[in-house]
């Protein structure tokens, strides 16, 4: 069996192999050194031309700032026609002019069968009796100015009452008329009774006491 070599024999080879690596390395560390440096131009040759410079780097382009877009705005609304002015009511008509009132009515008074004719004077009021009729006045007046036609007018009550008999009581008294009597217009609203016919003639004022 054979002896195997001491320990110190086997390491020599490892060592010598570590050297041989690190002389490679060495070796192209320079080499790459070398590389590097650029070449010394052979004695009299001429100097190559210099490397192109390289261009400047392009500044940027900057731009104009873009026109400011002034912000929309809103239609205002078409403004609404002007509304037609309602028309204005017409003017109240003034009141007519009261009529000129009077305290004594003018009447006459006419007995058909014995064609009697008598005028008299009837106090506002104050009943006045003409054979068997009983007149009471009750108002008198007289148109004014704007009326189209001058005219009396009276509002009266006439009664047939006839007088009483001697020693008998008087007779109820029966109404023959009431209302408006016109003195331009004696057949507009006239009395009607089978004896007596009777109109009004004007209104004036009371003479004075």
């Amino acid at each position: 069996m054979a002896r195997l070599a001491p320990f110190a024999d086997r390491r020599t080879p490892l060592r010598g192999a570590a050297a041989a690596v690190l002389a490679l390395i060495a070796a192209g560390g320079a080499l790459a050194q070398t590389a590097a440096q650029p070449a010394a131009p052979a004695p009299g040759a001429q100097p190559s031309d210099p490397a192109p410079a390289q261009p400047a780097p392009t500044p940027p382009v900057v731009l104009p700032p873009e026109e400011e877009i002034p912000p929309a705005v809103a239609e205002a609304p078409p403004a609404a026609e002007p509304k037609a002015a309602a028309p204005e009511p017409p003017p109240k008509p003034e009141p007519p002019a009261k009529r000129a009132r009077y305290d004594v009515a003018v009447l006459q008074a006419l007995d058909k069968i014995t064609a009697e004719t008598v005028r008299f004077e009837a106090a506002v009021g104050k009943p006045v009796r003409y054979k068997s009729l009983v007149f009471t006045v009750r108002a008198c007046e007289r148109s004014t100015e704007e009326e189209a036609t001058p005219d009396a007018i009276a509002y009266l009550t006439i009664e047939s009452q006839p007088k009483a008999a001697p020693g008998k009581p008087t007779p109820a008294a029966r109404q023959a008329f009431r209302g408006w009597m016109y003195a331009s217009s004696p057949g507009l609203n006239p009395l009607e009774h089978p004896v007596y016919d009777a109109w009004l003639i004007t209104c004036r004022a009371a003479a004075p006491s």
